[in-house]
């Protein structure tokens, strides 16, 4: 990949916003050396936005469930467009108030005026028609928002499939954080990076009900982002069925809360997996662990790997499956 040092971006945040559309792009281009500040108005570096999961969980329309609680790093009233490459704004309930900001609005058309990335999610639009910079350009977006683009003069783009997003001119568009991968991959390449070399790994994630939420989903998106076959498998699933997730976060008690997180979808089914085919595989924290823990044919495939001199990541109680196939003894030695 082209060196990204020194690239920086910024991030418009607010109160409900959408927890993955701040977090995931926050950790993967950090992970890459990209400076990520985020900010948001009224708030300083340090204080905390709350996120918002969005979920269909039945009904009509999308469940709002808390999400983790966000730390600012950089103080809004500092922000000069001019010090950044590219813009985020994340979607979510915030953007109904930044869309009525007159410095958020000023900021956003210093960076169309540039010429600089702007990528847009979910409801964030908003903030690109309240700015004024929508006439004539292809636009993707939650279905509900279609009406105010076309208002705005936008051209409204189905997303076909929801994974897909739509570029026009320096403007990055999609549903939501289900495009996250083609996302990253694309405002990476606007930002001058050539991504290479990655197509050819495969890497393969262990999960189960009430995985960490950032753990399974911020790796997944950032490796599919950078061109890898990313599959998640578990064993009591197939290819389609859901996984909940756990929000873990520090909120005054003795131990970290336990909130219900997004769902994340399997994609291959457990009886299809061999490890010859991976490069690599990763398992996410969280209590799902206690689950493969107790499944023999996941630790068998885990002491694969190893044998095959392979990659094993493993993230905080991940390292339980490490245990039970006996790689930490060799490494306490």
């Amino acid at each position: 990949m082209g060196s990204l040092v020194r690239k920086s971006v910024l991030m418009l945040c607010g109160d409900y916003m959408e927890d993955y559309e701040a977090i995931v792009p926050f950790h993967a281009l950090q992970a890459l050396g990209i400076q990520v500040d985020c900010v948001s108005p009224g708030k300083k570096s340090g204080e905390k936005c709350f996120t918002a999961v969005h979920e269909f969980m039945g009904h009509e329309i999308y469940t709002e469930l808390q999400g983790h609680f966000f730390t600012l790093n950089s103080n809004f009233d500092d922000v000069k467009a001019e010090s950044y490459d590219a813009l985020i704004i994340p979607g979510g309930r915030f953007t109904e108030l930044l869309s009525v900001d007159d410095m958020v609005l000023s900021i956003t058309s210093k960076f169309f005026v540039e010429g600089k990335p702007i990528m847009t999610t979910c409801h964030s639009q908003l903030i690109l028609v309240a700015a004024g910079i929508m006439k004539g350009k292809k636009c993707t977006a939650f279905p509900s928002i279609k009406p105010v683009i076309n208002l705005a003069g936008g051209v409204w783009v189905d997303p076909e499939p929801l994974t897909k997003c739509v570029v026009d001119s320096n403007i990055i568009s999609a549903i939501g954080w289900p495009a996250h991968a083609e996302l990253l991959s694309l405002l990476l390449q606007s930002m001058g990076a050539k991504i290479s070399g990655y197509q050819n790994k495969a890497i393969l994630f262990l999960c189960g009900d009430y995985v960490e939420d950032y753990e399974i989903n911020v790796p997944f998106r950032t490796f599919g982002g950078l061109g890898c076959r990313v599959d998640a498998v578990s064993p009591n699933k197939k290819k389609g069925d859901k996984c909940v997730t756990a929000i873990h976060d520090p909120e005054g008690a003795q131990i970290c809360s336990e909130k219900h997180g997004h769902y994340f979808v399997i994609t291959s089914d457990w009886d299809d997996i061999c490890a010859e085919d991976y490069d690599c595989v990763v398992i996410p924290g969280g209590r799902s662990p206690e689950l493969l823990v107790m499944n023999d044919k996941v630790v068998s495939l885990v002491k694969e790997f190893a044998e095959n001199n392979n990659v094993i990541s493993a993230i905080g109680q991940g390292k339980l499956v490490l245990a039970a196939a006996g790689l930490l003894e060799v490494v306490m030695q």
